[in-house]
């Protein structure tokens, strides 16, 4: 049986290493490229901030009502009614999950790779992808143990992070200038210089994936204590304490160079810390950014092997993804699957291919979909019901709905049509899986949602 070990300190630590990977540090200059200023690429990041404070309501009240393992897998099931819909919803989050979470471990060791090479020089594709497997396989050692030896890795995994925004926020404090970020540069041939709500839109898609992991404490409900607090205050603390660290951190980059040079450069730390400290401190800043990739998918998988887990333990999964480790008692089977499988897709894949519908995936399979499921809770439980309840229900459910279609539609063409396809295939899986085993909506229940 899992145990309640993560405190509120060591909870916000994962959350908190969840969001800030090496993904603030590459998309910096893709949102920059494409609003084109410093002024309204920071308010892309505003934005993407604003969107996981309004989502981040939804996950609180279904975490503090449902703190269990598995997050959204949870959240699917009990809200769309156990023994009917919810079956089905449950297993399209974990179908599209066994195929989006080792891409995001993908993602984060191919990006880790990637970065590396400004300390190493130029690598060739095979060396890069090796070393992405060598990240992932050092990850699942460290994982390979009890939860609460997890919890206190993350505190000093944690104190890396901070360390790194602080600092870049001092540097732009000491070194830059307000003048430079209003000095009206702008990147030539960006969408923002002409189509400014547009380029919103698609500059939100990166600044939204850096934010991603505010919920990861949901994924470990059932290891946190007093989840009923804890869960909704680690999220928000993590989400606006994170948000400030990265409008301070943009400010910074973007007080000391010109927003057509951090649109251009694919170091941006290093270049800003090089610019300003010279090149010995430039790789110690890398050195140190690439620390923070590692705790972030760290903190990914952790709390990504506990979704097939809950699935195996209720019957909607392949039951060997409900062990636990005899003697450690996590679910290693699930920790040990889910590294071989970022393994072959790392080997296999592009960082491009790997990371283009991550987002787009799990729109309506997961944010969409849990979000009108609190609304059907809701009014078949009443709002007294709920342990933790948001302010101006229903206000900040239906902004988040909004703002994950808006997310949608400023994806490509081919990242929407994968969107599509992958509930569509799930849904027909599902269905020869319940015929054969005999379950809804191939059999009758007695049972009341």
């Amino acid at each position: 049986m899992l145990r309640r070990e993560l405190s509120f300190l060591q909870a916000t630590a994962i959350n908190m290493i969840d969001m800030v990977g090496i993904g603030p540090f590459v998309t910096t200059a893709l949102v920059a490229a494409t609003m084109g200023s410093a002024p309204l690429a920071l308010l892309a990041w505003c934005v993407g901030m604003s969107l996981a404070l309004v989502d981040a309501s939804v996950w609180s009240e279904l975490g503090a009502k449902m703190p269990q393992a598995g997050g959204s897998y949870a959240f699917l099931r009990e809200t769309y009614g156990r023994e009917t819909w919810g079956r089905l919803m449950a297993f399209l989050f974990v179908w599209q999950t066994s195929f989006q979470a080792p891409l995001v471990v993908t993602s984060g060791a191919l990006g880790f790779a990637k970065y590396i090479a400004f300390l190493t020089g130029p690598l060739n594709p095979f060396t890069a992808k090796l070393i992405g497997v060598l990240l992932i396989v050092l990850l699942v050692a460290l994982l390979y143990r009890r939860v609460g030896d997890v919890g206190r890795i993350s505190l000093i995994l944690w104190t890396c992070v901070i360390a790194a925004l602080l600092w870049i926020i001092g540097t732009g404090i000491a070194f830059g200038s307000i003048d430079q970020i209003m000095s009206g540069d702008v990147v030539q041939g960006a969408i923002g210089n002409d189509a400014i709500w547009a380029a919103l839109g698609i500059a939100t898609i990166p600044t939204i994936y850096s934010y991603l992991g505010y919920y990861n404490v949901c994924h470990l409900g059932a290891e946190v204590r007093d989840p009923e607090r804890v869960i909704p205050r680690s999220m928000f603390i993590s989400i606006i304490g994170i948000g400030v660290l990265y409008l301070a951190m943009q400010a910074a980059i973007y007080a000391i160079l010109p927003v057509a040079e951090v649109a251009a450069s694919p170091f941006v730390v290093s270049t800003l810390i090089n610019t300003v400290h010279g090149p010995v401190a430039a790789q110690f800043a890398t050195g140190l950014v690439l620390i923070v990739a590692i705790a972030s998918l760290f903190s990914v998988i952790l709390g990504y092997t506990r979704i097939p887990y809950a699935a195996a333990k209720d019957g909607l999964f392949f039951s060997v993804f409900g062990r636990e480790h005899p003697t450690k008692n996590f679910p290693h089977i699930s920790l040990l699957v889910l590294g071989g499988v970022a393994i072959l897709f790392t080997l296999t894949l592009e960082l491009g291919d790997a990371i283009k519908s991550i987002i787009t995936m799990r729109v309506f399979t997961q944010f969409v979909a849990q979000a009108v499921g609190l609304m059907l809770l809701r009014k078949r439980v009443g709002a007294k019901a709920m342990p933790w309840r948001m302010w101006l229900y229903p206000v900040p459910v239906l902004l988040t709905i909004v703002g994950w279609v808006w997310i949608f539609s400023s994806a490509k063409p081919l990242q929407q049509q994968l969107g599509f396809a992958a509930p569509i295939i799930g849904v027909a899986v599902y269905l020869i899986l319940a015929k054969k085993q005999h379950t809804w909506p191939f059999a009758q229940h007695s049972s009341k949602d």
